[in-house]
């Protein structure tokens, strides 16, 4: 399980009110030549076609028809400033399909 491994949902939780997060665990070093980033756009979009396609639905019993679904990055490392920019326009997308979207450095909330 891990980010460069885009066919693979990593993990699916789901949460005291009944949210169900998609967490991407991403292991990965931010580099100046933005490979970190397609890499994180690939496994997003799959995804985005794991919840939009209804696999989440029927491979998860605990994600209830019409919860909050939100995908949830799990950085080892702090994002770059390009980075930064990446997540915030994923937000926007993911958020405009209806859906919520959350990142993460180590142990501390950054979005």
């Amino acid at each position: 399980m891990a980010v460069d491994n885009p066919d693979v949902i990593d993990i699916v939780s789901t949460t005291s009110t009944g949210e169900v997060v998609l967490t991407i665990t991403d292991h990965l070093p931010w580099d100046d030549a933005n490979e970190h980033l397609l890499i994180l756009q690939s496994k997003i979009s799959s995804y985005l076609v794991f919840i939009e396609g209804g696999e989440l639905a029927s491979e998860y019993p605990n994600a209830k028809p019409g919860a909050p679904v939100r995908i949830r990055v799990a950085c080892l490392n702090k994002p770059s400033p390009d980075g930064e920019l990446f997540f915030k326009l994923v937000q926007e997308n993911i958020e405009e399909a209806g859906f919520q979207f959350s990142w993460s450095c180590d142990a501390s909330d950054t979005a």
